[in-house]
């Protein structure tokens, strides 16, 4: 694996494995019982530093085309996880989630023209397995509503996976802009639902304040900047086997920061999940490619080049 491509995977992967802190840091930091407030917490104030950092504004379609990643990967996904989270019993929201490379992998093959390879099915199960093996506590019944938030966030997610890789990003545009884009959207879209549901802000002392910063620049900010810079030089499947890193970084942050033991066959599990996601990386197809701007892929298409699937940015 060549160097630059190793280090682009290094770096995409600490999206995750941020994403992995969350609950401890929602646990042991925040105002209790407010799912939407700490989504908009995490979404609008990142978005916004990113937008004044970018500088640029999108233009002509990208208006709507960001509003709908924004949904997809932001506005809809965090309401919907949740959700999921808090009416499914022990991890099984996670365990939902990931089927998510397995769902990137049948996307790609649509929209992307990326043919499915059997070594990514059987990647994508193992990764499923693991995860199980990891966050899979004795159960309760499960609540139907929470398995259908938990489904349609892992679609939501890997749909706005797929068609951020689809749509690219304009000319003169870099990862930042995109980022706060999708970010602002996705959090302007959780505002009135937050204060429907949810009622006024709560009140915040030092420790929900730090929290809070915490999730908005390095959990958010930062990791989204990573992640979306991940997708637009990697495959959809290889970034999308790197999700597995979330559930196996929060159970190692339970063991370590919370005193939560960990038990042989969960050792199995992050064993399993983990050794997927490093074959995901390395699977056939696994190519590093510089994402094509609007005008080149204009010039794709004029040249009715089909040999090589839509991978762009």
């Amino acid at each position: 694996m060549p160097a630059n491509r190793a280090a682009l995977i290094l770096l995409t992967a600490l999206a995750p494995i941020s994403w992995g802190t969350t609950y401890a840091v929602t646990t042991e930091f925040l105002p209790p019982d407010r799912p939407l407030f700490t989504g908009l917490m995490r979404a609008l104030p990142a978005g916004l530093l990113l937008l004044a950092l970018a500088r640029v504004l999108p233009r002509g379609a990208w208006w709507w085309k960001s509003a709908v990643l924004g949904a997809l990967n932001i506005g809809a996904f965090f309401p919907l996880l949740f959700l999921s989270a808090y009416r499914l019993p022990g991890g099984m929201a996670a365990v939902v989630g990931s089927v998510g490379p397995l769902l990137v992998v049948g996307l790609a093959a649509l929209l992307l023209g990326q043919r499915p390879t059997p070594r990514n099915v059987l990647t994508g199960v193992v990764a499923a397995s693991g995860v199980s093996l990891v966050v899979l506590k004795a159960a309760g019944a499960l609540d139907p509503v929470g398995v259908l938030a938990a489904l349609a966030a892992t679609a939501s997610m890997g749909t706005g996976t797929v068609l951020t890789k689809r749509w690219g990003r304009p000319d003169g545009v870099g990862p930042l802009a995109l980022t706060g884009w999708q970010l602002t959207a996705g959090g302007l879209l959780i505002a009135p639902l937050a204060l429907l549901v949810e009622g006024a802000p709560p009140a915040l002392d030092g420790r929900a304040t730090a929290g809070y910063l915490y999730l908005a620049l390095a959990n958010t900010a930062v990791a989204y900047w990573l992640w979306f810079r991940g997708i637009g030089r990697l495959s959809a499947t290889q970034v999308t086997f790197l999700g597995p890193l979330s559930p196996l970084t929060a159970a190692v942050v339970g063991w370590a920061a919370l005193g939560q033991a960990l038990t042989p066959v969960q050792l199995v599990g992050m064993a399993l999940a983990f050794g997927a996601t490093v074959v995901g990386q390395i699977g056939a197809g696994a190519k590093a490619v510089r994402p094509f701007s609007s005008t080149e892929e204009k010039l794709r298409k004029d040249s009715m080049d089909v040999t090589v699937p839509a991978l762009r940015r």
